[in-house]
């Protein structure tokens, strides 16, 4: 496993936090999961809001069962590195100038640097899992790639701050200000975030400022449901979906974000992902253990059979609480209009809880 960063800077990034019940579950099987058990949220519903009025889903009434778990991706990502460490397979942090070559062949090579010393890896596949501004994808040949995407008119400001959050589960806020998110990472610690332009200046948001429109589009009760503490960490994230096709490459196969971005939204990015790595991992064990390379040859297709599944919902999710600058008067009634009917129909807001749960692996 080869990391362009430090150890320090990939433990200590901020990053999503909502996990699928199959990645719950796809953590236990992997024996990475004590520590999330132990320390994560169960959330079985979310609440819906419009300017103000909420409404609870209830995810494991709607779905049989079925539940998230609030756990940072930070977490994640110390809990997998540690078990990598503890039985003492390679994880190389800090490698430099690293290319990948000869994938369309049976013996593909990655050529990095490492403590100043330029090494050669020559391996039987490259899971390429380096994230959207990762070598893997364009080491691809032009044209090989069919490329879908779509950016999106604003961003979202987020901030991590020590303080309570303003509820038990997450709320997702459309107001005619914009759209808000209330999460949290702990009991004490929330993670908030508001639309904003992409092109945002952090400058023109001092804290007190960010805190008074949090509490403003969460209603009239946000001021006491909201209270304001001590900011960790703020930042503006771009919103945009992109998917690149296929997702196999002779011996190369793009995994998470190097092959799609989801926008926040519906919380799939690192769900997604995990999803890959499932796909690819089982495929690997029936190549090593049954010569069977049927499951890698499958690899592209099943998952982006789900990868397109997850792009739709976290689009309509997108589209339906978010404010855009162009939309036409009638534009916005319609988008209420969606979102009432969703929070009075049970088959709308079934679908809703079952892809927000996470569909199957």
């Amino acid at each position: 496993m080869l990391e362009h960063r430090d150890r320090a800077h990939v433990e200590n990034r901020i990053r999503a936090g909502v996990l699928e019940q199959g990645t719950v579950d796809l953590l236990g099987e992997a024996g990475v999961d004590s520590r999330l058990r132990r320390e994560g949220l169960v959330h079985h519903g979310i609440e819906l809001a419009l300017d103000g009025v909420r409404q609870r889903v209830d995810l494991t009434e709607l779905t049989g069962g079925k539940s998230v778990t609030v756990y940072g991706q930070t977490e994640v990502v110390r809990d997998l590195i540690a078990a990598r460490r503890a039985v003492d397979a390679p994880l190389l942090f800090e490698v430099d100038a690293l290319r990948i070559h000869d994938f369309d062949s049976a013996a593909p090579r990655i050529s990095y640097q490492h403590n100043g010393a330029a090494r050669e890896l020559v391996c039987d596949f490259i899971a390429g899992c380096d994230g959207f501004h990762g070598v893997c994808r364009p080491s691809i040949a032009a044209g090989a790639l069919t490329v879908y995407e779509r950016v999106y008119p604003f961003a979202w400001l987020g901030i991590l701050a020590e303080t309570a959050p303003p509820a038990d589960e997450l709320i997702y806020a459309r107001h005619r200000r914009g759209f808000a998110l209330y999460s949290m990472r702990s009991p004490t610690r929330a993670r908030c975030y508001l639309q904003c332009s992409p092109d945002e200046d952090l400058a023109l948001w001092p804290d007190e400022r960010v805190w008074q429109e949090l509490q403003l589009r969460l209603g009239d009760d946000g001021a006491r449901l909201l209270k304001p503490g001590r900011v960790l960490d703020k930042s503006v994230t771009p919103m945009r979906s992109f998917v690149a096709e296929p997702m196999r490459f002779g011996r190369l196969f793009l995994v998470g974000d190097a092959a799609h971005i989801v926008p926040p939204t519906g919380a799939k990015g690192l769900n997604l992902a995990a999803a890959d790595v499932h796909y690819l991992a089982e495929a690997l064990l029936a190549f090593y253990r049954n010569d069977d390379a049927s499951a890698l040859d499958n690899y592209s297709a099943k998952a982006l059979a789900r990868v397109w599944k997850a792009q739709r919902f976290s689009w309509w999710m997108t589209s339906l609480l978010h404010n855009f600058a162009d939309a036409s008067a009638f534009d916005e009634r319609v988008r209420n209009a969606e979102l009432q009917y969703v929070l009075s129909s049970r088959a709308a807001l079934t679908a809703l809880a079952e892809n927000y749960v996470g569909l199957p692996f």
